[in-house]
C-alpha cells in the first residue's frame, strides 16, 4: 500500500470540539487545553470561531482566548486558525492577529441556509469580496461542508464539489478542506470523490475534515491517504459536531488517528504523551463525552 511518509494533523478541538458543548467551558480551561496542545507538536491549531455569541454561546470569549494563548503559540511555532462565517468575523480575526482563516461554504443549499442563512452562491460572492479586501492581510482557506453527504437528503455531485474547489483555488486559497460534516461517508465514497479531486487538482491542495458519526472516520482517513492526501483535521477526545446539522457527531479523535499513524510507521511530529495530557485536561474541564477508543487507556487523574 502506497501511503504518505508524513501526515499533518491539524487540531480543531478548541473550536469544532468546544462549539457544540452545552455547558460553558471555563475560560481558564480553554486556555490550559490550547496551551497544552501547542506543546504537543501541532503546526496548526484551530482555536476559536468568530461568530455571534447568540448563535454559539461557547465562543463568546473568543477574543480573550486568542489574546491569552498567542504568546504560547508563537513560542512553539504554532499557527493559529479561526473559523469565520461572515465579514464581521474576518474583521475580528484580523484585529486579533489570527494567522489563518477557514471560511465555510456548504455544498448543500439546505445546509448552507441552516448554517448561515444564505445560498452557497451568496456565500461564494461574499467570500470573493472578503478575499479581495483582506487577502493581503491574512491567509484564507475554503472549507466545503457536506462535501461527502447532506443531512437534509440533498444530492452532492462530485462535479459541483470540483467547481467549488476550483472557485477557491482561483481566488488564491492554497488549501481546500473537504468536510464530511455529519459523518455520512464511507471509504468507497471518500475514495471516489478524492480520486476525482486529486486527479484534477493534486493531493497537496486538500485537508480532510472527517466526523465519526458511524464509526468510519479512520477508514475514510485511510481511503484518502491511499490517494496521497496527507493533511487531516482531528479533535482531541473525539469532541465536535455541527449545531446546524442534524445527527452530526464528533470529529475523528486525534489520539485514535495518531495511534493509527504510529502503528503504520507514518510520522506526524506529535508527542503522544503531551497529547494524552491535553486529553486529561479536556476530561477535567469539558462536560461532554470523550469518545475516543484510547480514552479508557489513559489515567483518570486530573492534570495540573
Amino acid at each position: 500500500m502506497d501511503l504518505p511518509k508524513h501526515v499533518e494533523l491539524i487540531e480543531v478541538c478548541p473550536r469544532d470540539g468546544f462549539q457544540n458543548v452545552h455547558d460553558i467551558i471555563p475560560f481558564e480551561g480553554k486556555v490550559a487545553i490550547i496551551k497544552k496542545l501547542a506543546e504537543a507538536g501541532f503546526k496548526r491549531l484551530e482555536i476559536v470561531s468568530f461568530v455571534s455569541p447568540k448563535a454559539i454561546p461557547q465562543m463568546a470569549d473568543a477574543k480573550d482566548v486568542v489574546a491569552a494563548v498567542k504568546d504560547t503559540l508563537k513560542e512553539h511555532g504554532v499557527r493559529s486558525v479561526a473559523l469565520v462565517p461572515n465579514a464581521r468575523g474576518v474583521e475580528t480575526a484580523v484585529e486579533c492577529g489570527i494567522d489563518e482563516l477557514t471560511y465555510v461554504i456548504s455544498v448543500s443549499k439546505a445546509h448552507n441556509m441552516a448554517n448561515v442563512r444564505r445560498t452557497p452562491e451568496e456565500s461564494m460572492e461574499q467570500f470573493k469580496a472578503l478575499i479581495q479586501e483582506y487577502g493581503h492581510k491574512i491567509d484564507f482557506r475554503l472549507a466545503l461542508a457536506t462535501a461527502l453527504g447532506c443531512p437534509f437528503g440533498e444530492e452532492i455531485r462530485t462535479e459541483r464539489v470540483a467547481e467549488m474547489v476550483q472557485f477557491g483555488l482561483d481566488l488564491g486559497c492554497k488549501e481546500i478542506s473537504i468536510a464530511d460534516t455529519v459523518g455520512m461517508s464511507n471509504p468507497k465514497r471518500t475514495y471516489d470523490l478524492m480520486k476525482a479531486l486529486t486527479a484534477q487538482f493534486g493531493a497537496d491542495k486538500f485537508v480532510m475534515h472527517l466526523h465519526d458519526t458511524r464509526g468510519l472516520a479512520l477508514a475514510n482517513t485511510l481511503a484518502a491517504m491511499q490517494l496521497g492526501v496527507h493533511k487531516f483535521e482531528t479533535a482531541a477526545g473525539g469532541l465536535g459536531g455541527c449545531p446546524f446539522a442534524p445527527g452530526a457527531a464528533g470529529n475523528v479523535a486525534t489520539e485514535d488517528t495518531l495511534n493509527m499513524m504510529h502503528e503504520m510507521g507514518i510520522d506526524t511530529g506529535i508527542d503522544n504523551d503531551v497529547l494524552h495530557e491535553a486529553v486529561l485536561l479536556v476530561q477535567q474541564y469539558v462536560h461532554a463525552p470523550i469518545v475516543s477508543h484510547l480514552t479508557p487507556l489513559y489515567k483518570k487523574e486530573p492534570c495540573v
